[in-house]
């Protein structure tokens, strides 16, 4: 699916990782992507969905975090290669 943004957040740990997905689904209409563990127990989150919708679930866990919160980051109108990254990890995440 395309979407007009991917909004970031990265945390340490998967039960943080669920605490910023909920806040976000709740925050605004996005999507949950996929998300990507790295060593360290890093956690990136994807969400989905319109510029402004990702842009306030993003803000909403940058500005008010529920834990610890590593990075954030809003990529508008991503390119082709961004889906094929973002569809990467969603293929890692199924094996």
């Amino acid at each position: 699916m395309r979407y007009g943004a991917y909004g970031l957040v990265e945390v340490v740990g998967e039960a943080n990782g669920i605490l910023v997905t909920d806040r976000m689904l709740k925050t605004a209409e996005v999507e949950y992507v996929t998300q990507d563990t790295k060593c360290g127990g890093h956690v990136l989150i994807f969400v989905g969905g319109s510029v402004a919708a990702v842009t306030s679930a993003v803000d909403s866990v940058k500005e008010d975090p529920p834990c610890p919160v590593a990075k954030t980051a809003v990529v508008s109108n991503p390119s082709q290669e961004m889906v094929d990254i973002v569809e990467m990890f969603k293929n890692r995440r199924r094996r």
